[in-house]
């Protein structure tokens, strides 16, 4: 069956760096929407960045746009959350997740997630 297994959280300093992992396995990913999502305390889960894993085109939330890089290493089969000058607002837990095709930014849409990973950025 399909996992998607994150890792890579913890606490940092607002201005500070984390990468996130997202190893994915039980299928081919080919056509699909790689994605990270977030929800912090008594908010919705929102987009944060996505990328196709045939094209590698990617996809990022105003919010992150900038600051943020996703990327993929096909022969390992996982995508990367470079997350840079971090503010205390990116505090959340990050959801890894695949479905097939478009659109990339609707949670709802999606067919397989992750755990989740602590994401705290003090301020």
């Amino acid at each position: 069956q399909v996992q998607l297994v994150e890792s890579g959280g913890g606490l940092v300093e607002a201005g500070g760096s984390l990468r996130l992992s997202c190893a994915a396995s039980g299928r081919s990913f080919s056509g699909y929407a790689m994605t990270w999502f977030r929800q912090a305390p008594g908010k919705e889960r929102e987009f944060v960045a996505g990328t196709m894993w045939s094209s590698g085109k990617t996809y990022y939330a105003d919010s992150v746009e900038g600051r943020f890089t996703n990327s993929r290493d096909n022969a390992k089969n996982t995508i990367y959350l470079q997350m840079n000058s971090l503010k205390a607002e990116d505090t959340a837990v990050y959801y890894c997740a695949a479905r097939s095709g478009l659109p990339i930014d609707q949670p709802g849409s999606y067919d397989y997630w992750g755990q989740g990973t602590q994401v705290t950025v003090t301020s």
